[in-house]
């Protein structure tokens, strides 16, 4: 039955549209029997998708207002079905002149449908949030606020997150966090979605890492749902990605996140971020989005401090309600210096000995326990570390060593670092290149011959390598 059989077999209107409730009423019921029929008109996936979720909210003065549930929505459909409807309500009756769509949160999202590889048709999960509920990730309950311990190293980064977490205004968009592996991003995130699930469980919160908002992109462009995947994203109050530097150097990717990141600025909505490196110095970066993840507050975790390890230390003894002598506790904050994740290891390693075979705790039974970490601890050098050292040496910028750029005074500075970083760490030459810029292993081979041939040629060359090694094993 075609939409104008349809209405005039269910509906026959006359008047002006008054406003009386009578007269809502059947404009109501105008509207449902002209939804009814949006299936066959548009198709049941755009149906699914975009209009089942539509309800109808007012007739008046010739205006016919109908609501979404999210302005996403109202946008899609004002886009791509508006001029289809005012037709067809204008068939049914002439009094109708305009439709507007306006955005109702209230309304419920009807689950959207994807067409799955057989052809069939396979329920996602509505992107509607319970009270309280964050989407994405499972949130680590030991991550709070209250479990952080603060330093010189970390305030401004611990500062802007609680200020994000509890309020309800964006006062930066985005909060951008970076620092190095184990140095408390991760906490610092759930910690952010914790606080908001708890004082503000109305806002709608989805956190998960860079790797898996891409393999749902992926699975999104594979299934051909790319509806219901830009509706996930785009619609929540609160956006917060993990370890951002995994899309560096994926453009498909980046190129959704921007259009995500965009829509989501327009709203006002907040966006928060961590990396393990700026958005200056992130290789792979389209320069457009390193200037959008620049617009807001940029704040890094420096590497620890004895006093800020020690502090970490004795708050984590008091959680495992353990007895270990000061001078343990002072011996590992000497000792593990590379990152808290592993000074946390460590320290849970001791207790569990401990605890199954029994002893008491000393600085002597934690030399032996943790003789293989200790010992690692001793020689470890990370390319990051070494990349620092050599663009201060050479007065150069860190974003250099991943850039494209030749010219001499940038690229024997990282031939440099790709040596040392072969001679001093246990990273394969794919590894290392992946460092650099995404740099293939035989890039790393040339970089590490041409070092050694000019060592031997270009007495400045073997002087500069000889203090940056002596610098960097001190």
């Amino acid at each position: 039955m075609t939409a104008q059989k349809a209405y005039d077999s269910d509906i026959k209107m006359k008047g002006d549209g008054s406003g009386s409730d009578q007269k809502q009423d059947s404009f109501n019921e105008l509207w449902n029997s002209l939804k009814s029929t949006f299936p066959k008109l548009f198709g049941e996936a755009t149906y699914k998708s975009w209009l089942s979720s539509l309800a109808f909210k007012e007739f008046t003065g010739g205006r016919f207002v109908i609501a979404a549930p999210t302005a996403f929505m109202r946008d899609w459909v004002s886009t791509n079905c508006s001029k289809k409807i005012l037709e067809l309500l204008q068939s049914l009756n002439p009094i109708v002149f305009q439709l507007d769509i306006v955005v109702d949160k209230t309304l419920k999202i009807e689950k959207m449908v994807a067409t799955t590889p057989n052809g069939a048709g396979a329920t996602l999960s509505s992107t509607s949030f319970a009270e309280g509920e964050v989407i994405g990730s499972r949130l680590e309950p030991r991550y709070v606020f209250d479990n952080f311990v603060v330093g010189q190293s970390n305030e401004l980064a611990h500062a802007a997150a609680l200020r994000v977490a509890e309020s309800a205004e964006v006062h930066f968009n985005p909060l951008f966090i970076y620092g190095g592996v184990g140095l408390g991003k991760t906490h610092l995130m759930h910690a952010i979605a914790w606080h908001i699930k708890k004082c503000h469980p109305k806002r709608r919160v989805v956190y998960l890492s860079a790797e898996k908002f891409m393999y749902q992109f992926i699975r999104a462009l594979r299934f051909k749902d790319m509806v219901s995947f830009k509706e996930k994203f785009r619609s929540v109050d609160v956006l917060m990605i993990d370890d951002f530097q995994f899309i560096s150097g994926k453009e498909s990717t980046q190129e959704e996140f921007f259009h995500t990141f965009n829509a989501l600025v327009d709203q006002n909505h907040q966006i928060i971020i961590s990396a393990d490196k700026s958005p200056t110095d992130l290789p792979g970066l389209e320069e457009r989005m390193r200037s959008r993840l620049g617009w807001g507050l940029v704040a890094d975790i420096h590497p620890t401090t004895y006093e800020l390890r020690l502090g970490i230390l004795q708050s984590k003894t008091e959680q495992l309600n353990a007895n270990i002598p000061v001078s343990v506790l002072e011996f590992l904050a000497h000792k593990i210096a590379s990152n808290i994740r592993e000074l946390e290891g460590a320290l849970n390693r001791i207790v569990a000995h401990s605890s199954l075979v029994g002893g008491s705790i000393t600085v002597e039974s934690t030399q032996h326990v943790l003789r293989d970490i200790l010992r690692a601890n001793d020689r470890r050098v990370t390319i990051d570390e070494i990349q620092r050292k050599v663009a201060e040496h050479y007065h150069i910028k860190i974003s250099d060593m991943h850039s494209a750029k030749r010219m001499r005074t940038i690229a024997r500075p990282r031939q440099v670092a790709m040596y040392l970083s072969k001679a001093l760490t246990e990273a394969s030459l794919p590894e290392i290149g992946r460092k650099f810029g995404g740099r293939d292993h035989a890039t790393v081979m040339h970089a590490v011959k041409k070092v050694k041939e000019l060592m031997q040629e270009e007495r400045n060359i073997g002087e500069d390598v000889d203090l940056l090694l002596k610098m960097l094993q001190s």
